[in-house]
């Protein structure tokens, strides 16, 4: 059985007229994003963020616009995963102040210029364009210029975590979407994607009220298998136990596949560039993830801190489709992370 969650089809809102809490009708998931965000009001609790990836073989990075009501953060990451060399710029904004994310997540051009940071994520039909420039640490320049395509009738996994009627995420995830552009630092550039090789990119995009301590796993990748089709991997835990609701889908040349199951995830937070691995409990999915390279960041203001462990390297195993199909994963870039929080 792929899930239990009902399919939400239509338009809904997120909340309750007042903006505080849950609306009953919100709670399901979509194979395309349908919620709008309508939240109000619980400062210190509403999260908002776009979260971009780019997965490109031996290059990967990251993009990120995020108001999360106490502080705002635009930045950019990358690392070459080959030589081990990472870097980019995170500006952290009190209060949020100038950081603004529509109710209806792609609709409106998301800017922001300071601290040394220009950064513009802009929306159209066919896709989405990233651009950025900021400088490292030493002061070398950077510049980021990256198209992200939407295909017609790629599907994406959208759903409603529901803890309680004032406290809830809606998560839009988007896995194996065609991504080409180039990175430059100082001398140094990266093309990614066209001719140049398969490149992925992954969209996270957070809506919602949380409680101030909090956990979770979060794992992707995309590639092509041995026939040529592609496949996306979505998967998360630890924050959706006991909601009745997950975010676990994989993609399959497009079309969504939903897992309704929690996942059995197993590794080791203290030695993260070991192997990660995630199963469901009838082992209709079961992928190993072999790490080459650990992001780990941690920050301390105040009453706020984080610490992530997010892996990057290459997915095996394998995924039995709802139709008895079982799919051989194989040298899947992606990667699997664990977050831990007090915001």
């Amino acid at each position: 059985m792929a899930t239990h969650e009902p399919e939400i089809r239509e338009p809904v809102d997120l909340c309750l007229p007042d903006g505080r809490r849950l609306n009953p009708a919100a709670r399901g998931w979509s194979r395309r994003p349908l919620h709008r965000a309508n939240l109000a009001g619980a400062w210190g609790r509403t999260k908002r963020w776009d979260w971009w990836g780019v997965l490109a073989g031996e290059l990967t990075l990251s993009v990120v616009y995020a108001d999360v009501d106490y502080i705002g953060i635009a930045g950019v990451w990358w690392a070459d995963l080959a030589k081990g060399t990472s870097g980019g710029r995170d500006t952290i904004v009190p209060l949020a102040r100038g950081l603004r994310l529509p109710e209806h997540p792609g609709t409106e051009p998301l800017r922001y210029r300071a601290g040394g940071m220009e950064l513009d994520l802009c929306d159209d039909d066919a896709g989405t364009t990233l651009r950025a420039r900021w400088r490292e640490k030493d002061g070398t320049p950077g510049e980021l210029e990256a198209r992200v395509a939407q295909p017609e009738g790629h599907e994406s996994l959208n759903v409603v975590i529901p803890w309680s009627e004032t406290r809830f995420q809606y998560t839009s995830k988007h896995q194996a979407r065609p991504a080409q552009g180039v990175l430059r630092v100082g001398d140094a550039s990266w093309s990614f994607g066209g001719d140049r090789g398969d490149a992925w990119g992954v969209l996270d995009v957070g809506r919602g009220r949380w409680p101030y301590r909090t956990r979770w796993n979060w794992g992707g990748g995309a590639g092509r298998l041995a026939d040529g089709r592609t496949f996306g991997l979505q998967i998360g835990g630890k924050w959706t136990d006991g909601t009745g609701f997950t975010e676990n889908g994989m993609i399959v040349d497009g079309r969504l596949e939903k897992l309704g199951d929690e996942l059995e995830w197993d590794y080791d937070w203290d030695a993260p560039l070991r192997p990660w691995k995630v199963r469901t409990p009838d082992g209709r999915l079961d992928l190993t993830l072999e790490p080459i390279y650990d992001k780990h960041s941690r920050t301390e203001l105040l009453i706020l801190g984080t610490e992530v462990h997010q892996a990057f390297g290459r997915w095996a195993g394998s995924f039995t489709r709802e139709n008895g199909e079982t799919l051989e994963i194989r040298d899947l870039q992606g990667f699997a992370e664990e977050s831990r929080s007090r915001w």
